[in-house]
């Protein structure tokens, strides 16, 4: 379930690596605390000829243990928000794999949203707007969200300025082609 570093090309570095914020995994913990209530109560309270009755109620609280419980927990530790120094990888599923890659020069906004509830937990939603058949993409609990946004504007700032020329280079590379120069490679 950890994130496969062989996904990454040969220049690329791991800014962030995220899992949904821990609000997720408060239900499953509340499903067994209260399950292991229940099975428990039963024990001291049945009679000593309930024995079906606990074993149903045992058998109630391992479905909902797996169901509600673990299986929440193997979505969230699965889901993964990966930030580059490229591109945003998003990737989910249990079983089955889901994976969605935004290279940084195809974002074209970025927003985040938080609830007042979210606010104090400190989490929040990313909304990552870019080029492309999808569009948007979709972040839920985002831990420390404000910090993430800062993050990706800093990457997405930084990936431009990679790519682009600035004012100097421009003017050189123009005085070289009036003097018939050849173009000097300032990529590198």
């Amino acid at each position: 379930m950890a994130f496969p570093e062989d996904v990454l090309t040969e220049d690329e570095h791991v800014v962030l690596h995220l899992h949904p914020h821990w609000k997720a995994l408060l239900r499953p913990v509340l499903v067994l605390v209260v399950g292991v209530a229940v099975v428990v109560a039963g024990w001291l309270l049945l009679p000593d000829d309930g024995a079906v009755v606990l074993a149903v109620l045992a058998g109630l609280f391992l479905v909902a243990a797996l169901w509600l419980g673990l299986w929440p927990f193997l979505v969230w530790r699965s889901t993964h928000y990966l930030f580059t120094n490229e591109r945003v990888l998003l990737q989910e599923g249990v079983f089955s794999r889901h994976r969605r890659d935004l290279p940084l020069a195809r974002i074209n906004d970025h927003s985040m949203s938080q609830r007042f509830v979210e606010r104090l937990l400190g989490c929040g939603t990313l909304t990552i707007e870019s080029a492309g058949e999808r569009g948007q993409s979709v972040l839920v609990d985002v831990p420390r969200v404000d910090r993430v946004q800062t993050t990706l504007y800093e990457l997405v700032e930084a990936q431009h300025d990679k790519h682009t020329l600035g004012d100097g280079e421009m003017r050189d590379i123009l005085a070289d082609m009036r003097e018939g120069k050849p173009l000097r490679d300032t990529t590198g």
